[in-house]
């Protein structure tokens, strides 16, 4: 991928000479509040790194830094066929993926379900009961009445969880707007693993992993430059890999120093304290009004889960605030309603390709019932814009820190995830903060890139279930708990 420039993408400023002075006032104030300038980008990322090293010490801090135990990049010579289970934000996915002769190649079949909403905050039972209906579904629909051999299942388990072994995982908190009593603090394989023996599903979860390490070892299976995998979408996350010895919480186990070993750091928690990221007050009462409130605080501010909600917050509260000054005498009422919007919302709005922001209009008035003057049209895109453009810089801090942990001078990054597929200008914001964090010279090609992945929780995690049993077959039992149980599988 050729590097992203500084080159930005065009500003509709020249578009305002017909807004009254008090709609460009606001529009000022909102550029105060949201604009993160090149010092504040630096200042962030500095003290990302002390949270990134804190995490993997004994004592731990705000960034969980969970150890995987996926260790070592694929050579591209991994074989077999595997089922991949990726529970996201929105949907589930099953997967069957074979891992073909041809080195990097495989062949995929996949089937997607809608998680129903009431899913979210009901019962562990209901939740699980629900994964192996699809499973059951997948299966049946695909293989028939075949008599299958056991397959190994790696299960994409996009939430923050702690894992003392690959094939086992403690979920530490909820996110993603899931609120589901009981599984907080508890394994989830073993529930999962039940449900699938009750039914004689030929299923054993070889490996649990997260989206963001399926990311970073697919992405590596077809690019050998590729050091850093992120999730940009309905929350925000990276994984690296790092070596033993620079993980003091894991010291205890005397594992050789220079054995890598993958870090699934969880960093949508950085600076929950609120020390050094410039909230403004939407933030405050996106996470005051979260059913974490206080946690995940870097993620509120940059992922897709949040974008359209802090557009309407900033909205509502000039509705409040400075009465008469938009929408007067309009029925405002569907604006009130929270979470209304998601991200598509303001990414449709940069997306507007005319300039009297016809699209936009047409939005406003099909979501909301509101007609906005001309005038209204161009306060709302430059909104759009400030909190589309703050999202993708900070975004790149975290992917900046790492570099700078690491001493990476140049990489290639693999990204997934709804914001950084359909998000306009996010790539191009994103790449243009890491040029000014990472002081590159003007004229100098970017040397860390960010780029579209391959599948992570489909094909990372078939490949991350293949060289865990690459690994039994070869005797390196490191953080593999059921290792009878893995043997069936070889």
């Amino acid at each position: 991928m050729v590097g992203i420039g500084p080159k930005q993408p065009p500003s509709r400023k020249g578009s305002m000479t017909d807004v009254p002075k008090n709609l460009l006032q606001t529009i000022k104030d909102f550029e105060g509040q949201f604009t993160v300038d090149t010092k504040k980008l630096k200042e962030i990322v500095d003290h990302f790194v002390k949270e990134l090293e804190k995490g993997l010490s004994v004592e731990g801090g705000n960034i969980p830094m969970n150890v995987t135990w996926v260790m070592g990049f694929p050579n591209g010579d991994e074989q077999g066929t595997f089922l991949a289970l990726d529970m996201g934000g929105t949907n589930l996915r099953v997967c069957e993926i074979s891992l073909t002769e041809e080195q990097g190649g495989f062949d995929i079949t996949q089937s997607k379900y809608r998680i129903p909403e009431e899913l979210k905050t009901g019962t562990a039972e209901e939740l699980w009961e629900y994964i192996a209906d699809c499973l059951q579904q997948f299966i049946e629909y695909h293989h028939g009445e075949e008599n299958l051999a056991k397959l190994p299942l790696g299960f994409t388990f996009s939430y923050p969880a702690t894992q003392e072994y690959i094939d086992h995982g403690v979920l530490q908190r909820w996110t993603k707007g899931f609120d589901i009593e009981g599984v907080e603090g508890e394994d989830v394989v073993p529930p999962l693993e039940n449900i699938l023996k009750q039914r004689g599903l030929p299923i054993k979860i070889a490996a649990l992993i997260n989206d963001t390490t399926g990311t970073l070892i697919a992405s590596a299976y077809t690019d050998p430059l590729m050091r850093i995998g992120c999730i940009f979408g309905t929350g925000v996350n990276a994984a690296y890999m790092e070596n033993v010895g620079s993980v003091p919480k894991i010291a205890h186990m005397n594992l050789p120093p220079d054995m890598p070993i993958a870090i699934n750091c969880e960093y949508g928690a950085f600076d929950n304290e609120h020390v050094v990221l410039p909230l403004t007050k939407y933030d405050h009462i996106i996470d005051r009004d979260s059913p974490r409130p206080g946690q995940q605080a870097f993620e509120k501010m940059t992922a897709g889960l949040y974008l359209g909600e802090i557009f309407r917050l900033a909205l509502v509260d000039l509705l409040d605030n400075r009465p008469g000054l938009i929408f007067e005498k309009q029925d405002t009422s569907k604006l009130r309603k929270p979470y209304l919007l998601d991200s598509s919302f303001p990414a449709a709005i940069e997306q507007d390709p005319y300039e009297n922001l016809q699209d936009t209009e047409e939005l406003f008035e099909r979501v909301l019932n509101i007609k906005p003057t001309p005038a209204e049209l161009e306060l709302i895109r430059r909104l759009a814009e400030l909190i589309g453009t703050r999202a993708a810089r900070l975004s790149a801090c975290g992917v900046a820190a790492i570099c700078k942990k690491k001493n990476i001078t140049s990489c290639h990054v693999g990204a997934d995830g709804s914001v950084f597929t359909k998000y306009p200008h996010f790539k191009a914001r994103g790449a243009q903060a890491l040029r000014e964090i990472l002081d590159w010279a003007p004229n100098e090609k970017d040397k860390v890139t960010i780029q579209a992945a391959e599948d992570g929780s489909g094909v990372g995690a078939a490949l991350i279930a293949a060289l865990t049993l690459n690994r039994v077959k070869a005797g390196n039992l490191a953080g593999i708990r059921n290792m009878n149980d893995m043997k069936t599988l070889l």
